[in-house]
C-alpha cells in the first residue's frame, strides 16, 4: 500500500497545536511531509518548549493519520523546537494612545499617587487628553484621588466586543482595581493574578483617543513594573522622590531597573514631592524637613533631568482626601508648581520622542497650552 501525501496533508488540516488558532499545515507546524510506500515522516516544527504541548502534538498526528488515512501507516515524526528571539521590551501598542508614561518611586510613602493625579489634571487644563492607569494594584489610590469612590466602569460594545468604560473625572479617564472591590477589601493576590487583572484594564478597555496615558506604578521593583513594561511601549518614566537619604537610595534602584538593559525605558526625569515647608504666617521662610535638594542632586548625579519640586502644603493632602486635586486650584502656589513641573514633562517627552528610537509610542501632535514646545 502506497500513502498519498497530498491525503495526509489535507488530514493534518484538522488538527491545531494548543494555543494557537491555526491548523498544524495553515501555521507552518508541518515543516514537510515525505512517504515511502506505507511510511511517513513528518517534520514538525513548534515555536513552544512546552513538552506537553510537544507530545500531544505528536499524538495528535498519529491518531489523524491512522483514523484518516490508513490504519497500518508506520508513522515517524521529527520534531523540532523554533523559540523565536524575543525582542526587547516593546509591548503592545493600544490603538488612540499616542504616549504611555510611567510614574514610579523606589520607595512608598513619598507621594507618587498624589503626583500622578495633579500631572493629570494639569495636562488636561493644558488641553492635552489624559487617562490614568491606577496600577498599584495592593493599594489603589485614584478613586478617592478624584471622588469617584462610588463609580464603577460600565461596560459598552466596540466593534462587537464588551469592553469597559473608563470612569472619567475633572476630564480625566480613570481604571482602578479600586473600581471593582470593595472599600475596606484587601486584595490578596499573588503577582500572575495582579499582572492579569492589569491586562484586562488595559486592553479590554475603550480607552479612546488619549494624548498621555499615566501609569501609576506600586513603589519597589517586583512583579507589576515587569509586567507593565512588557505590556505595554512605555515612552518613558517619572520618578518620584523625597530628598532624604532613605527615599533617595530607593528611588535610585528605580532609575536603575528602568535604564537597565534588559527594560531599557527611558526616564524621563525625576520630582522631588515634600521638598520643603513654608508656614502660611511666614511665607518667605522655608523648612527643609526632609533634607535639602536630595532629589535634584540625585538628577545630576543620574544625569537625567530634574523636573521640578513640590512644596509641603497642607491644601495639597486636603485636595487629594476630599478628591479634586490640587493643581485645580486655580490662582494657587500649587497650581503654578504643577504647571511648570507638567510643561517640563512634556517637553522631555518630546525631545525624548525626537531624540530616541520609538518604543512604538507615537509623537505628540498636539501642544496646546505648552509654552517649552516649538509650534
Amino acid at each position: 500500500m502506497k500513502l498519498d501525501r497530498k491525503e495526509i496533508l489535507k488530514a493534518l488540516e484538522t488538527i491545531t497545536i494548543a494555543g494557537e488558532g491555526k491548523n498544524m499545515v495553515e501555521s507552518g507546524a508541518i515543516a514537510n511531509v515525505v512517504t515511502f510506500g506505507d511510511e511517513v515522516v513528518v517534520d514538525l516544527v513548534l515555536h513552544t518548549p512546552a513538552m506537553h504541548i510537544k507530545k500531544r502534538a505528536e499524538d495528535d498526528i498519529k491518531k489523524t493519520i491512522l483514523e484518516l488515512v490508513s490504519p497500518d501507516a508506520k508513522i515517524k515524526i521529527n520534531s523540532k523546537v523554533e523559540v523565536p528571539d524575543k525582542p526587547e521590551i516593546k509591548g503592545k501598542s493600544i490603538p488612540g494612545i499616542k504616549n504611555i508614561i510611567g510614574v514610579a518611586s523606589g520607595k512608598g510613602g513619598v507621594g507618587k499617587s498624589t503626583v500622578t493625579a495633579n500631572l493629570a489634571v494639569s495636562l488636561a487644563k493644558m488641553g492635552f487628553s489624559v487617562g490614568i492607569l491606577d496600577a498599584d494594584i495592593y493599594g489603589p489610590s485614584m478613586p478617592i484621588m478624584f471622588d469617584v469612590e462610588s463609580e464603577k466602569p460600565i461596560s459598552i460594545l466596540v466593534d462587537g466586543k464588551s469592553k469597559m468604560k473608563p470612569v472619567e473625572s475633572y476630564e480625566v479617564k480613570i481604571l482602578s482595581i479600586g473600581f471593582f472591590t470593595a472599600p475596606s477589601q484587601a486584595v490578596i493576590w499573588r503577582g500572575p493574578m495582579a499582572s492579569k487583572a492589569l491586562n484586562q484594564m488595559i486592553f479590554d478597555a475603550d480607552w479612546g483617543e488619549l494624548d498621555f496615558m499615566l501609569v501609576d506604578l506600586p513603589p519597589g521593583t517586583g512583579d507589576i513594573h515587569l509586567s507593565i513594561v512588557q505590556s505595554l511601549p512605555i515612552t518613558g518614566v517619572v520618578i518620584v522622590s523625597t530628598p532624604q537619604a532613605v527615599a533617595l537610595a530607593d528611588a535610585k534602584k528605580g532609575v536603575s531597573m528602568f535604564m537597565s538593559e534588559a527594560i531599557n525605558v527611558p526616564v524621563l526625569g525625576i520630582i522631588e514631592n515634600m521638598a520643603y515647608f513654608t508656614p502660611e504666617e511666614l511665607p518667605e521662610n522655608k523648612y527643609y524637613i526632609f533634607g535639602k535638594e536630595g532629589a535634584r542632586n540625585l538628577a545630576e548625579d543620574l544625569d537625567v533631568p530634574f523636573l521640578g519640586e513640590v512644596p509641603i502644603v497642607q491644601s495639597i493632602r486636603e485636595a487629594g482626601d476630599y478628591g479634586r486635586p490640587a493643581a485645580m486650584q486655580t490662582g494657587s502656589i500649587i497650581e503654578t508648581v504643577f504647571e511648570e513641573i507638567t510643561r517640563n514633562v512634556v517637553q522631555e517627552v518630546v525631545s525624548r520622542n525626537e531624540n530616541l528610537p520609538a518604543t512604538e509610542a507615537v509623537k505628540i501632535t498636539t501642544m496646546a497650552g505648552c509654552s517649552a514646545v516649538k509650534k
